[in-house]
């Protein structure tokens, strides 16, 4: 099967945080006891017209942070696994959760802990400043680098594989 073949599948979109939704970088030392985190408005607004063609989109992450679960909350996802180390039991359950099949989802990730779910899913993507060894091995790499717009790219690639780029442009009366 074809990466546009693969493409027509997917119904679930998995996001790493740390190096994906962000750049990777976490503050402290701001008077709280919180970390700090970056979250990209592009990368958002390409979430929400994946959430608007249907398509399921959520977090499976290794770390647990108040400013993930904001985010979360921000974008409604429609799921968020914390800390999640190793990640593919999680990976597992959820897809029960979802009752969907791993090729069924397509996953963003940046480092090699991700590496073991994204061998299983429909379409593994790193992104431009992932793990030299997660790019060699992913099925697509991003141009734009992790927290800078690259779930923003993988939206705009997806939706116009699935034929569904004209409506989410009909969303903003293009």
């Amino acid at each position: 099967m074809n990466l546009s073949q693969a493409a027509q599948k997917i119904k679930v979109v998995i996001l790493d945080v740390d190096g994906v939704l962000t750049n990777g970088s976490i503050g402290y030392g701001t008077g709280s006891d919180h970390e700090i985190k970056f979250f990209n408005v592009k990368d958002g607004s390409g979430i929400k017209m994946l959430q608007r063609a249907g398509v399921k989109v959520g977090i499976l992450t290794g770390r647990s942070s108040m400013a993930n679960r904001r985010r979360a909350e921000e974008l409604k996802l429609d799921f968020i696994r914390e800390n999640c180390l190793p990640k593919l039991p999680a990976f597992v359950e959820l897809l029960k959760d979802l009752a969907v099949t791993a090729k069924e989802c397509l996953y963003i990730g940046d480092d090699l802990v991700d590496w073991p779910v994204m061998k299983r899913v429909g379409i593994s993507v790193a992104v431009a400043d992932a793990a030299p060894e997660l790019k060699e091995a992913a099925a697509l790499t991003t141009h734009e680098c992790g927290g800078r717009g690259a779930i923003r790219e993988v939206a705009e690639w997806l939706l116009k594989e699935q034929n569904k780029w004209k409506a989410a442009l009909d969303f903003y009366e293009f």
